[in-house]
């Protein structure tokens, strides 16, 4: 798991989780990086100190935000982009959601200015307590 440090050409500056240094240059050319603020698709690394950490205790991480979210969120499957349209647009009341949606669902939503973040991978899915799609 990488964390990168990213801004926009807004000087929004935000958190990127990818599995691999390969994935940011790919989500990067397909369009699908875009600033969680303001939606703009300009968007490049920041200078940052890299932290350094063994692979295990990466996957203690994964799997702590990841147990986090099932404990905490509800579960909305494939109607995730819905949910999220309609507790932004106030048509449902804000809660903790999580689910599928496309890639061409999420950079939609993302350019509409609806926040949402994708899972970080399941490292070692024996280990968690829930499992999460």
């Amino acid at each position: 798991m990488i964390r990168y440090a990213l801004t926009c050409d807004k000087d929004h500056s935000f958190e990127g989780w990818f599995g691999a240094s390969s994935d940011y240059e790919d989500q990067k050319a397909s369009g699908l990086l875009v600033c969680p603020q303001c939606g703009s698709d300009q968007v490049d690394k920041a200078i940052m100190a890299p932290a350094v950490r063994r692979a295990d205790s990466q996957a203690q991480l994964a799997e702590a935000i990841r147990n986090e979210i099932a404990e905490t969120c509800d579960d909305v499957g494939t109607d995730f982009t819905d949910e999220a349209r309609a507790m932004f647009y106030g048509e449902k009341p804000g809660r903790g959601i999580y689910g599928q949606a496309t890639a061409k669902q999420a950079k939609e939503m993302l350019e509409d200015g609806i926040p949402a973040l994708p899972l970080p991978p399941a490292l070692d899915p024996k280990r968690a307590k829930k499992k999460l799609n």
